[in-house]
């Protein structure tokens, strides 16, 4: 029972994983539904698991933003329509000039004097005023707008390359777990043949008990590892079900259905010369996060390359356009025919809505910001600095990573060696102890410790398979081969 806790340690990770969502587990393999291979349960989960999801609806975001940032140096075009009442008018205030040309004549008025200043109402505007509009503005030159455009490239370099990394992870994570439910279904189906073999045998110690070659206690002993076989089983089918909800849940498959996965084993291949055609042609850029990290160095060189433009001058067309009209109250700005007096020698003529233009260029250039800008350019340049010291310190990781994958692999593959020797090398022993056993020339106690070793000796193959698996996963990934897009170079 010992050999068998040692090896459900195994399986703590998935606990920790499923704590949140583990349901009742049953005494049943959750297999029989629909059925993957490894690359369909990773292309599922890549089409399904909600990060995969998050990291493509980033990049349409990225490449959104990129247009927008396009669209900035596109004409800008607003049109504005406005109908305004003053129920009290302001007043305007002027000194009175009776010979200036187009003044209101006030000498009727008593007491007026050139010089005096008057505070006038109504004279220079209605109550109600209509306006339509037309704004244009183009940008000429912008050192920023420039500068922004390849940022937003960049930005959506960023966001494809942080969606390869998710889906790197998800590889990682659909692969293990596959892994882990294939071995078991393997190990279900051992149970069942050692379980087989100790009831032959039970019979038989049982045949030879009624006939006096063998004591009831070799009989006690065969029932009790029959017993715990059983018992072993049934625990075990728990843990196989636990990894199918692990598998389900990295896919983000249905939970509540069945699945069941393709293959066996013997289709496992552990390539113990996988090192040396990793290690050829490679190069820190096949890493995502070294990617990123890449990515990130751009944006912020781009960054401080915008600081620089803001010093530069910026130059803007604009044209503005519309109609206007005044009328003494709202009701008369909505008459079809003008009540408008003609006055050639002022402008004026019987049309009801009257039309204004303007256009023009903007040159803003920046003289002095009190050393902001200075100031600002210093602290990019600091980021900058600390991104480069960032190469240094994930370099340091990746070659500590791919040293610490490769001895795992390498000690793995060895282990996995030793293993599948003990197993064949018990499984001769338990064949032979058990033939000498039926032809009375061993004991009881023979068959069983080599059943036990037996069992032992299974129970460690799979462990080291399966530690076998996951350190070719981890070394792929330390290699950046996990990749979906560097799939053709595994």
């Amino acid at each position: 029972m010992n050999l068998q806790q040692s090896y459900n340690m195994r399986y703590i990770y998935l606990l920790v994983t499923l704590i949140f969502a583990a349901p009742a587990f049953g005494q049943t393999q959750n297999s029989g539904g629909q059925s993957f291979s490894l690359e369909q349960a990773i292309e599922y989960a890549l089409a399904n698991n909600a990060n995969a999801k998050n990291a493509t609806l980033d990049e349409q975001i990225a490449n959104a933003r990129v247009k927008e940032t396009r669209g900035i140096g596109l004409p800008q075009i607003d049109a504005s329509v406005g109908i305004t009442h003053n129920q009290k008018l302001p007043r305007f205030f002027s000194q009175y000039n009776p010979d200036q040309q187009g003044f209101i004549d006030l000498s009727s008025i008593p007491g007026i004097q050139a010089g005096d200043v008057v505070a006038l109402q109504n004279f220079f505007q209605l109550k109600s005023a209509g306006n339509a509009s037309l704004t244009i503005s183009q940008i000429l030159f912008n050192g920023s707008y420039l500068v922004g455009l390849q940022a937003a490239n960049a930005y959506r370099e960023l966001s494809v390359k942080t969606n390869a990394q998710t889906k790197e992870n998800i590889v990682e994570q659909v692969t293990k777990a596959y892994y882990n439910v294939l071995i078991n279904k393997d190990r279900v189906t051992l149970f069942d043949v050692n379980i087989a073999r100790v009831d032959s045998l039970l019979k038989t110690t049982k045949a030879l008990n009624e006939n006096g070659f063998a004591e009831a206690i070799d009989v006690d002993r065969i029932q009790v590892t029959a017993n715990n076989l059983k018992a072993q089983r049934d625990n075990f089918y728990n843990l196989q079900e636990l990894g199918f909800q692990l598998l389900k849940f990295q896919m983000n498959y249905p939970m509540d259905q069945n699945i069941d996965v393709q293959g066996d084993i013997a289709s496992l291949q552990i390539d113990e010369n996988l090192l040396a055609s990793y290690s050829e042609k490679w190069d820190y850029s096949q890493r995502a996060d070294y990617s990123i990290l890449e990515t990130n160095r751009k944006l912020q060189a781009l960054n401080l390359k915008n600081k620089y433009a803001e010093s530069l001058p910026s130059l803007v067309a604009f044209a503005n356009l519309g109609y206007s009209t005044q009328s003494p109250n709202i009701g008369g700005l909505f008459k079809t025919e003008s009540n408008i007096q003609e006055i050639p020698e002022f402008g004026i003529g019987p049309d009801k809505w009257y039309s204004f233009s303007s256009f023009g260029v903007t040159l803003n250039v920046p003289l002095f910001s009190g050393l902001q800008r200075s100031y600002r350019v210093q602290q990019e340049k600091l980021n900058l600095q600390k991104i480069e010291n960032g190469f240094s310190s994930l370099k340091s990781a990746i070659d500590l990573q791919i040293k610490q994958s490769a001895i795992s692999y390498l000690n793995a593959v060895n282990s996995l060696k030793s293993q599948q020797a003990n197993k064949e090398l018990a499984q001769n022993v338990a064949r032979v102890t058990k033939i000498k056993y039926e032809q009375g020339v061993g004991s009881n106690l023979e068959v069983t410790e080599a059943e036990s070793a037996l069992r032992e000796a299974q129970i460690n193959y799979y462990a080291a398979l399966y530690d076998a698996l996951v350190a070719k996963v981890d070394l792929d990934k330390a290699y950046g081969k996990l990749n979906p897009q560097n799939a053709q170079d595994k």
